[in-house]
């Protein structure tokens, strides 16, 4: 199963039924490594991270920031935006800030 045909909505509750918790960054990173039946080993390489770095990001035992969450995206064909709402998302849950990330389109123009 591959997750990049799947409508962000659609995405996120599919993602939390296969992982059996709520979406953080790592979860998304292991449901989309267990769907497209990847081994942390390679996936760790193609994210140019250690396999241990993956492993802790994958059980949320080590944050990811939002730069290295939108690096990840990138290589993976993913919407930024999603990687990098759950990334500043999990730092807010870590400190038990009560606010929810949102997702807004920047309607500024370019210069």
């Amino acid at each position: 199963m591959t997750t990049k045909t799947l409508s962000t909505e659609h995405t996120i509750q599919t993602l939390e039924r296969i992982s059996g918790r709520k979406l953080t960054i790592g979860s998304l990173l292991w449901a989309i490594r267990e769907a497209d039946e990847i081994s942390q080993v390679n996936f760790a390489k193609t994210l140019g991270v250690s396999r241990q770095y993956l492993c802790d990001a994958e059980h949320d035992r080590k944050s990811i920031s939002a730069k290295m969450a939108a690096n990840f995206a990138k290589i993976l064909g993913y919407s930024e935006s999603q990687f990098v709402r759950l990334a500043l998302q999990n730092e807010l849950d870590r400190y038990n800030l009560r606010f929810q990330v949102e997702i807004h389109k920047d309607t500024r123009r370019a210069a």
